[in-house]
């Protein structure tokens, strides 16, 4: 009997530990039909064989499911409160050596202007921000912090000209000494284990793809993850609602504080 779509997101996540089951149905659903069509593979039996036995096929399959669109300084606005706002607070509660974790990170973007943002604060030396994400592509493109122009442009012109060296017209390689303060690693944020006593998450424009529950359950486990007045920043998107219900009271728009 042909494999349905249930059985396909078993076979998925035997492969890839990815629970589809988390992810909204139609719109995961539409976006494998349409991988399934660019291979002319016939069925979720073929194209989930042609997954065991063709890596190329398998990696494009996960950095097409996981949504990699980031930027530097993605709202910038956001930023800005960081800036003038959370970052002081929480130096002036837990000190100049933050632990900081950056969730879903995609190609570094984030933990990356992170790091030149602290910079302002604290020496280098000081910065160590763990980043994450499920998808291995993306992590090899982050430690290799190559970056075209336009994922810079809403990046302060003065991180552009301090920690980058331009290699073409178009592209840009991070500093070395930017890098060292970042450490990527694979994390599945829902089955995997969560670090613990951080100062601030940043997780944004992340959980949008994931379902109520799902999305109930993360704001949990980072709540857990996070001290007491511990900042969880999100994006621009995903104002939690009733966040007194998770452990959290609003601190500006998009920041969370741990209570």
């Amino acid at each position: 009997m042909a494999m349905d779509y249930e059985g396909f997101k078993k076979q998925v996540y035997s492969l890839t530990k990815i629970d589809l089951d988390a992810y909204k149905e139609r719109q995961m659903k539409r976006r494998i039909d349409a991988l399934i069509a660019k291979r002319s593979v016939k069925g979720y039996d073929n194209y989930a064989q042609l997954l065991k036995t063709d890596k190329n096929v398998f990696d494009e399959f996960v950095n097409y499911l996981t949504i990699n669109v980031s930027e530097f300084y993605r709202n910038p606005e956001q930023w800005a409160v960081l800036e003038k706002e959370i970052i002081p607070q929480l130096t002036t509660k837990f000190g100049k050596r933050l632990k900081i974790w950056s969730a879903a990170c995609s190609t570094g973007d984030e933990p990356y202007s992170l790091a030149m943002l602290l910079s302002k604060f604290m020496p280098l030396s000081n910065i160590k921000i763990t980043a994450t994400d499920i998808d291995k592509q993306v992590l090899d493109k982050a430690r290799m912090g190559l970056y075209n122009d336009k994922s810079l442009k809403g990046l302060p012109k003065e991180f552009l000209k301090e920690h980058f060296t331009k290699v073409n017209d178009k592209t840009y390689q991070i500093s070395d000494k930017i890098k060292k303060c970042v450490d990527f690693s694979q994390h599945n944020l829902l089955k995997d284990t969560y670090p613990t006593n951080c100062d601030m998450i940043i997780c944004r424009n992340v959980l949008i793809y994931f379902t109520e529950e799902a999305k109930e359950d993360i704001y949990r486990k980072f709540n857990a993850s996070l001290k007491k007045e511990g900042i969880l920043f999100v994006g621009s998107t995903e104002q939690i609602i009733q966040p007194q219900n998770l452990g959290y009271v609003p601190q500006k728009s998009f920041f969370y504080r741990k209570v």
